[in-house]
This record gives C-alpha cells, sequence and structure tokens, in this order.
C-alpha cells in the first residue's frame, strides 16, 4: 500500500487529516482507488475552525457495507469539520462526466491528491454538456424561483432571503457560463458576477447589489425588495433564453 501525499497540506489541516485518513485506508485497505481533498481547504480561502475540509473516496468496489464500515470513523471526522466524503465507485467516475460535467471540472480545477491515481487530472469533459446542463440548472432553478416567491411573497424579509440564496445557488453556474465563452473563472464572486453581466449582456447592477447587501431593513440597495425581485427575475429569464440560444 503506498503512503498518503500531505506534504502540500497546510499543517493544522494535515494534522486533523492524517489519523483520519489512516484510519479510512485501514479499513478499506486496496479497494480504495484514490483520494481526493477539494474546496477550501486546498487553498487561501481555508478558514481555520469555520471551513468544512471536503474528500472524495473513490473505491474500486462500492456496497453498502462499506458505506456501513465508515460510519463511525465520518462521525469522529465531523467533529472536526470533516465532511461526510463523497464515495464513488471507479465505474461511476468514469461513465458520469457527462452527468457531472460541472462538479467534475471545478474538482479537476481544485483538488489536492491525497493517495492513489488522479482520475480527474486528464479528463475531458465536453462543452456540450456543460452547455446542457448550464440550461437545465438555470431553468430549473427560474421555476423554483416562481414557486419559492409564491410561498414567501407575503413576507418581505423571505424575499430578500430568497434573492441571496438563489444568487448564490447560481454561482457555480455563472463559472460554467464563462467557461463557455473560452475564459477561466475568477474565484472572487463580485468578479464572477461583473464577467457574466459582461459576457451574457445580464444586469451586472442587479447582481451585484444582493451580493453586497449587508442591510437588514427589507430593501436591497434602497429598493423595495419586491420591486427589485422583479428585476432580477427578468434578468434569470433572459439569461435561460440566452443560454438556450448557444
Amino acid at each position: 500500500m503506498e503512503k498518503l501525499r500531505l506534504d502540500t497540506l497546510r499543517q493544522d489541516i494535515r494534522k486533523i487529516l492524517e489519523p483520519y485518513l489512516q484510519k479510512l485506508l485501514w479499513l478499506h485497505k486496496d479497494n480504495i482507488v484514490s483520494i481526493l481533498l477539494y474546496g477550501s481547504a486546498t487553498g487561501k480561502f481555508y478558514v481555520p475552525k469555520q471551513s468544512d475540509i471536503n474528500l472524495i473516496v473513490v473505491l474500486n468496489d462500492l456496497r453498502f457495507e462499506m458505506l456501513q464500515s465508515s460510519l463511525k470513523l465520518v462521525n469522529q471526522g465531523i467533529r472536526k469539520r470533516i465532511t461526510a466524503p463523497l464515495f464513488f465507485s471507479l465505474h461511476h467516475v468514469e461513465t458520469s462526466k457527462d452527468v457531472f460535467p460541472i462538479e467534475f471540472l471545478e474538482i479537476k480545477e481544485n483538488n489536492i491528491l491525497l493517495y492513489g491515481r488522479d482520475l480527474f487530472k486528464d479528463m475531458e469533459i465536453d462543452l456540450k454538456h456543460i452547455r446542457l446542463f448550464c440550461e437545465r440548472e438555470i431553468k430549473g432553478k427560474l421555476i423554483r424561483l416562481r414557486q419559492a416567491y409564491l410561498e414567501v411573497g407575503l413576507r418581505k424579509k423571505g424575499v430578500e432571503a430568497l434573492l441571496k440564496e438563489s444568487l448564490n445557488s447560481l454561482t457555480p453556474i455563472f463559472r460554467a457560463l464563462i467557461r463557455l465563452k473560452g475564459q477561466q473563472p475568477d474565484v472572487d464572486k463580485l468578479n464572477i458576477l461583473g464577467t457574466v453581466s459582461e459576457l451574457y449582456g445580464l444586469d451586472k447592477y442587479i447582481l451585484t447589489a444582493i451580493l453586497k447587501d449587508k442591510m437588514n431593513d427589507e430593501k436591497i440597495a434602497g429598493q423595495a425588495v419586491e420591486a427589485f425581485f422583479e428585476k432580477y427575475l427578468e434578468e434569470i429569464k433572459k439569461l435561460a433564453v440566452t443560454v438556450d440560444k448557444l
């Protein structure tokens, strides 16, 4: 069994992960194909005692009893902000890049291989899968946005919370849309909103005002939240039409 590759990790993250990973290897032994770290713990956006530590574990053979045998270890890890790992079978990874193009691309561009084979390094993601994924997600979120408004529309603070939640859920889609135009997306959310607005003809002010909002007076950028919601809804509708024509 090969050794863990922890030399590039921050010392505080390594201290948390090393005993956890050793136990994981002991549990699953040669069945483990690879273990990867992804998310904020791979870079400068990690905040000790606040940020989660996210892992992907790929197994040759993934059956229910393997999940069962990992329960105690995973529970111990959660107490130290190691989220329950994403368990994949090798076959699942190899056959799902058309189904999860955004997720796999994000992982490919931001991971640290801790053990085994790097399954994402040479993975090719077809742009047509990304476009279709973006179209489906945007149209789906637009439907959900209307439905959620009907649920919370009588409560101003509920509408404001809905706006923020919606924009946050669209951020990975915006990153993918920037890639479709042949550009590498930034990690800063304001820059992402600025770039996607420029590339797709959106109103940058509408999007960035939601992100910047720190107020609790039921207004965004000094405007009545319901009027602002209507403008935001129109921008997402416009984006859905544009992506459909790509």
